[in-house]
């Protein structure tokens, strides 16, 4: 007998504008065809343009209606960043759903970004967390829900303060951990700041589970020549329905989080059958790692400096004349 797989009934998105990073292929494709599904203008920034391309005709040939288009984005670099900052800003067009998506998985050597960093912290964290500054009036405007894809290698090694671009001991996979666990806590505290100073902005987790994508695949542009043995075995398992989820199902957890109407801030959704791997999407607890608020700041604090970026600084305000409590949270 067939098993059923999961999925989830997405409300009408007519008059949305979302963003989806990520979305030439894998995980970030298969989003992006769902909300443009829905109803929802999708716009994709990219970094290869055939590979984009082929994505847009993807989408329309599965959905002739759908409003899709291609934007210019290499999130290893932040010039590339800010370029599409300008670029949207010079659009105005509010932002309803931004999905930061694209990542870069354990190269076997240490790789720097255009700007000095190492390849996955970022790529995956800070030219994510430097397009959210970049983008942020368009994300007030449009009352946005911002959902960061994470990994559940956010839940395993640790963020390594001493030494965050790896430059003195190399280790792919710790070093993909940390940027996961980087993004995550800025996620939290996007929702914290944004429901501090009243940014109308609700910012939370996804992750994907296990799933056959080309993160683990052969890609030269990151010294991976062949496919490595990890991701053989998953498109195995995943062929076979066995503990590893599909695209069709690992994107689900995304959508929720983007788009449900109950989904709410500073939570983590992800697939809820045996330890996250795959099965239907659902909240779930957030990784202890992700849970400090102290480690929060700082990694948002570091973040505005390495990416020379800034948000509106959220202060608690100061007791008025003969006044005996805290105030309430002030901006400048």
């Amino acid at each position: 007998m067939a098993r059923t797989r999961p999925d989830v009934t997405v409300a009408d998105l007519s008059g949305k504008l979302a963003v989806v990073t990520g979305a030439s292929d894998g995980v970030g494709l298969a989003l992006a065809t769902r909300l443009a599904a829905a109803g929802a203008e999708v716009v994709m920034p990219v970094r290869n343009p055939r590979k984009g391309e082929a994505a847009v005709a993807k989408i329309e040939r599965q959905h002739p209606e759908a409003v899709v288009s291609l934007r210019d984005l290499d999130l290893s670099s932040l010039d590339s960043v800010a370029a599409l900052g300008d670029t949207l800003r010079g659009e105005n067009r509010p932002i309803h759903i931004l999905v930061n998506n694209a990542g870069v998985m354990t190269p076997p050597d240490r790789q720097t970004t255009a700007d000095g960093f190492e390849l996955q912290f970022g790529s995956n964290h800070l030219g994510h967390f430097a397009l959210v500054a970049h983008l942020l009036p368009l994300l007030r405007a449009g009352s946005a829900r911002v959902t960061s894809q994470i990994s559940i290698a956010a839940n395993e090694n640790a963020i390594n303060w001493d030494d965050l671009n790896w430059e003195r001991s190399y280790h792919g996979r710790r070093a993909y951990s940390q940027s996961k666990i980087a993004f995550g806590l800025f996620g939290l505290e996007l929702d914290r700041r944004s429901r501090a100073a009243g940014w109308g902005i609700t910012s939370n987790l996804s992750h994907p589970g296990i799933v056959p994508t080309s993160l683990l695949a052969a890609r030269p542009e990151v010294g991976r020549a062949q496919d490595t043995v990890a991701v053989r075995a998953i498109r195995a398992l995943s062929r076979r329905g066995i503990l590893v989820g599909t695209v069709e199902t690992a994107l689900l957890p995304a959508l929720v989080a983007a788009t449900a109407p109950d989904a709410r801030g500073a939570r983590l959704y992800g697939p809820s059958g045996f330890r996250h791997l795959s099965g239907p999407p659902a909240e779930q607890a957030l990784y202890s790692r992700l849970r400090g608020a102290d480690d929060a700041e700082r990694i948002w604090e570091i973040s505005e400096k390495l990416t020379r970026t800034s948000f509106p600084v959220v202060e608690p305000a100061r007791p008025g004349p003969g006044s005996t409590g805290s105030g309430s949270p002030r901006v400048r």
